[in-house]
C-alpha cells in the first residue's frame, strides 16, 4: 500500500472522517506501518501502552487472560482502532491481540495520538463515542452472562 492508499482508509474511519487530507496524509506518514502474520501479537495484555493500532486490512482476536487460560472476547478487522485506552489511560495493555489472518496495520505513537486529539477535538468526541459504545456491548454481555450465571445457580 501506498501513503496515498493509506490515506484513503484513515478517510473511511469515522474518528478521523471530518480532517482535512493534508493532516491525514501528515498521520499516515509519522505513523508506521506494520504487517504481522497469521497468529503473530500485535501486543500483550499487561505491557506498557505506547501506541494505537489501526487496522488496514486483515483481523485479530482480543484476547484476555483468565484463570482458566485466554478468552476470547472480541474479534477486530478493517478500519478498527485498537490499543487506544492504554495510551488514553496510561495504564498497561488490557487484552492481547492476535492475528487470526495476515493483517496490515498503523502503529500511531501516544506522542502522534495526542498532538491529533488536540488539533482535532472532534476525534476526541469520536473515540469516547467508540469507547461508550464499547462499554455498552460489554455492559450488555456482562449482564447476559450474569444472568445465565444466577440460572445455573438456581439448578
Amino acid at each position: 500500500m501506498s501513503l496515498a492508499s493509506d490515506v484513503e482508509v484513515l478517510r473511511s474511519i469515522p474518528i478521523f472522517a471530518k480532517i482535512e487530507p493534508a493532516k491525514l496524509k501528515l498521520l499516515a506518514f509519522t505513523s508506521e506501518r506494520l504487517e504481522f502474520m497469521d497468529g503473530e501479537e500485535l501486543c500483550h495484555q499487561g505491557d506498557f501502552g505506547d501506541a494505537a493500532y489501526i487496522i488496514l486490512d486483515g483481523q485479530a482476536d482480543v484476547l484476555v487472560d483468565t484463570p482458566n487460560g485466554a478468552l476470547k472476547v472480541a474479534e477486530v478487522g478493517r478500519n478498527d482502532i485498537i490499543g487506544e485506552i492504554a495510551i488514553l489511560c496510561d495504564v498497561p495493555r488490557t487484552a492481547t491481540v492476535t492475528a487470526n489472518t495476515d493483517l496490515a496495520t498503523l502503529k500511531i505513537s501516544k506522542d502522534n495520538f495526542f498532538q491529533l486529539l488536540g488539533q482535532f477535538p472532534q476525534i476526541g468526541i469520536e473515540v469516547m463515542h467508540e469507547l461508550a459504545s464499547r462499554l455498552h456491548h460489554t455492559t450488555q454481555a456482562l449482564t447476559a452472562a450474569k444472568a445465565r450465571l444466577r440460572d445455573l445457580e438456581k439448578t
